[in-house]
């Protein structure tokens, strides 16, 4: 039976471009104080993007309803039917009528390094929604969004013992060591790449053994060399799924977490939970954005059985 999900972050569209050389050929490490840098790319894209709704869409895919509570702008409009067919609940998307959509503007080299920048248009008035407005809820995602709503989702869940994770994500680099402690302290989980884990390490002092002091679990995912989940007590080191072609990282972050999230909340052992989110992330790895592919249940089961044995959900 579908579980009650909320899912919050950024909405976006994404502007996804190709470089054919290396960006790290072109950076003077003698120079970088005075960076100029222009790249001439083969090809951009416009895709439809954002974390949370890249989250939800891989968890319609699984059979979720989850619900998307997030800010748009007036260029929302089909955006949110192409949501809502995919198997979305959009009720809880506030749409800004003066503003644009967020929009992510993403270089690519061959090397799968990305520049990006990001334009929050109406990302900005995230907190004006909360959850005290979304009805019943198993479990609740506070991906990269406006900080000052981040943490006050946080706060939130907290305040109406609301099971949440953490995933700070991009947002590492703009928020405080006291707002990263804030929106990690009382979560089901932390999630974050390899390199966001050390930013926040260096950020808030706290070691690896400190965060079991406020969140019950950390997963860090690393590429293509899969994801670590760590407990108080145990480490599991899971292996990303091989890909049967590279098309764009973009949104395979996400796809993880969707479907971490499904397992998650079924009641799986976070190993699985793991291998669950290395199936999700090679599909969208796959195909370019976040939201280009498809498959089924049975696809999918297929699929994690392939590298992992049978899969089995209550």
């Amino acid at each position: 039976m579908p579980m009650h999900l909320v899912v919050t972050g950024s909405i976006a569209f994404d502007y996804l471009m190709s470089f054919p050389g290396k960006f790290t050929e072109h950076i003077l490490p003698e120079h970088l104080s005075r960076v100029s840098l222009s790249f001439l790319v083969d090809s951009m894209d416009k895709r439809r993007g954002g974390c949370a709704p890249n989250i939800a869409y891989t968890l319609a895919l699984l059979g979720e309803r989850p619900k998307l509570m997030a800010t748009a702008g007036r260029n929302f409009d089909e955006y949110r039917r192409w949501l809502t067919a995919a198997g979305v609940d959009t009720s809880l998307v506030k749409e800004i009528p003066d503003t644009f959509t967020a929009s992510f503007f993403c270089s690519t080299d061959s090397a799968n390094n990305q520049i990006a920048s990001f334009y929050t248009g109406a990302m900005a008035n995230a907190s004006e929604l909360s959850f005290r407005t979304a009805g019943p809820i198993d479990l609740a995602i506070i991906s990269p969004n406006d900080p000052a709503a981040m943490t006050q989702y946080a706060d939130e869940c907290r305040a109406m013992s609301v099971p949440f994770i953490f995933d700070p994500g991009q947002q590492c680099a703009r928020m405080s060591a006291e707002e990263l402690v804030d929106g990690l302290t009382g979560a089901a989980m932390l999630i974050c790449n390899d390199y966001e884990w050390e930013l926040v390490q260096k950020k808030t002092g706290l070691a690896e053994s400190d965060i079991f002091d406020r969140t019950r679990m950390l997963v860090v995912t690393r590429g293509e060399h899969g994801s670590t989940v760590l407990t108080a007590d145990s480490r599991a080191d899971v292996p990303a799924v091989p890909p049967q072609r590279v098309a764009d990282p973009t949104g395979v972050g996400a796809a993880y977490r969707g479907g971490f999230m499904k397992g998650l909340v079924h009641g799986a052992d976070p190993t699985v939970c793991a291998r669950m989110g290395s199936v999700a992330a090679t599909y969208a790895l796959e195909h370019l954005g976040g939201q280009s592919h498809a498959y089924t249940w049975q696809e999918f089961e297929a699929r994690y059985a392939t590298h992992f044995g049978p899969l089995t959900l209550d």
